[in-house]
């Protein structure tokens, strides 16, 4: 069962599909996502691992709160929240904006803190190190060009975007997740848990060539997994994605 003598606003729990909690994957969404991202992997990775899902400040639950200003403020907030959690093992998956902040919290959960998470898994996203300035150039160009950079990736939040009624409630967080992206100082150190990429084969930024890349932050092993489809490949491509997931996590 969940323990619930261990809350937080920063996680949205869902139980292991036997009820029972041996190990966490932490799920950290892409920019203008939130932790509903993830509501449908509830109890879909098997026996004894419960699924946290990430709530970024300034959306759904906490759409009062301020949005991060930074990723370092948002690594260290996402980081110091996790520590009552490290009575388990845990890993990490992010997608997009959230496979950059996985790592970022890998990074601090090993070096400052002394918790070595049991696998990093990064999806969507381009290796620090190799960090483009795309979302540099989105953020510098105002809400215009954060506009079409979400329309031109797709997912969920292009669809609310053209609400009229929605755009006012999910553009702030998203303008917030650019300027997180667009304003990110890259580190380059090695994680030393296992790190997996996963991309959609036709990603229109990221390639798979451009995912192997993060074995060069690994000191130790490293694997990719391409799957069809897009940037949101992990929309379509779900129960394969899970499937995986849970292959390693057992």
């Amino acid at each position: 069962m969940i323990n619930s003598a261990i809350d937080s606003r920063w996680f949205r729990r869902h139980a292991a599909a036997d009820g029972t909690a041996t190990q966490r994957l932490v799920c950290l969404p892409h920019a203008g996502g939130a932790a509903s991202t993830f509501h449908s992997w509830g109890g879909g990775l098997g026996d004894g691992v419960e699924l946290l899902a990430a709530r970024y400040p300034g959306r759904q639950e906490r759409l009062g709160e301020p949005s991060p200003g930074s990723m370092t403020e948002l690594a260290d907030a996402v980081t110091e929240a996790l520590l009552a959690f490290t009575d388990l093992p845990l890993s990490l998956f992010g997608h997009s904006m959230g496979a950059c902040l996985a790592y970022e919290v890998a990074c601090r959960l090993e070096g400052v803190h002394g918790v070595r998470p049991e696998g990093l898994y990064v999806s969507g996203a381009l290796a620090p190190h190799r960090f483009a300035g795309k979302a540099k150039a989105a953020y510098l160009g105002g809400d215009q060009a954060v506009l079409e950079e979400v329309r031109r990736l797709g997912g969920t939040e292009a669809g609310l975007l053209s609400d009229p009624d929605l755009f006012d409630l999910v553009m702030p967080s998203i303008r917030a997740d650019f300027r997180v992206m667009g304003t990110y100082l890259p580190k380059t150190l090695a994680v030393h848990c296992p790190v997996v990429g996963y991309v959609g084969d036709q990603d229109p930024d990221v390639t798979p060539a451009d995912m192997e890349a993060w074995a060069d932050l690994a000191a130790g092993s490293f694997d990719l997994a391409v799957f069809p489809g897009d940037h949101f490949y992990l929309a379509g491509e779900r129960d394969a994605l899970l499937r995986d997931l849970a292959r390693r996590l057992a």
